[in-house]
């Protein structure tokens, strides 16, 4: 794709085997950024957005961050049971997009596979960076920062901390659990470790449109509740309008 938003010296990066899309930084490589998009989405096509994105000074990611690494996987294409098992891109199927809640299970198995693969792709990056966890940052948006959350929680065996955690128009999936029984949803051998030192260090900042319809605000309400009381320190931002997206600029 044309990326007229980063300069000429950045890769694109792509093979049919839906490795993740990967924009190198300009100068020397500091920090790595695994940004996951939403559902029905692609990385492509998401990457394709931001590029031509500016913030409120007219600058794109790659001005703003130049010795970022920025990495995008794809989710995987699988059957939606509530589209007639249309093939969707979707990091987890969902029973009833209008009630999360509803046969909640459904969404286990799905999750679980996209967590321990976005597991494998941060232990990658740690290691690019010299074992520097703190010199990540985990991004998602909609279903992708839902899928992010859990792979965070799931992150204490392997890391101290990250560098941080940004997730938009965010939920968080199986809600109202303990942090032990969060984990155990999508391994049921863990046991109840209680362990929140990664989040306690990790700073965390969740933004959300009042007027979001797909995933409601007070979605994203009840997470930011949910990790605070996990003993995260959450950053949370409200935004009066841009619906299911980004506030812009």
């Amino acid at each position: 794709p044309r990326l007229s938003a980063f300069p000429p010296i950045l890769r694109f990066v792509m093979d049919a085997a839906k490795t993740p899309l990967v924009v190198q930084p300009g100068c020397n490589h500091t920090h790595t950024v695994i940004f996951l998009h939403g559902r029905g989405d692609t990385a492509l096509n998401f990457l394709k957005s931001l590029a031509h994105s500016r913030d409120s000074h007219d600058r794109s990611l790659a001005e703003l961050y130049p010795s970022f690494r920025w990495v995008f996987p794809w989710a995987p294409v699988t059957p939606a049971v509530g589209f007639n098992n249309q093939p969707t891109s979707q990091w987890f199927d969902i029973w009833n997009v209008r009630d999360f809640s509803d046969k909640e299970e459904h969404q286990v198995e799905g999750l679980k596979e996209s967590v321990q693969g976005i597991l494998k792709l941060l232990a990658a990056e740690a290691d690019a960076l010299s074992g520097r966890w703190d010199r990540l940052v985990l991004m998602g948006i909609s279903q992708g920062a839902a899928t992010a959350i859990h792979t965070m929680l799931h992150l204490h065996e392997q890391a101290p901390k990250l560098g941080a955690f940004v997730g938009f128009s965010c939920r968080m999936p199986f809600p109202g659990r303990t942090l032990g029984e969060t984990r155990k949803v999508l391994n049921p051998g863990a046991g109840n470790n209680e362990n929140d030192e990664l989040l306690k260090r990790t700073p965390i900042l969740l933004e959300h449109c009042a007027d979001d319809p797909l995933v409601l605000v007070q979605n994203g309400r009840a997470l930011r509740e949910c990790l605070r009381g996990f003993g995260a320190q959450v950053n949370w931002v409200e935004y009066p309008n841009g619906g299911h997206w980004f506030n812009s600029p």
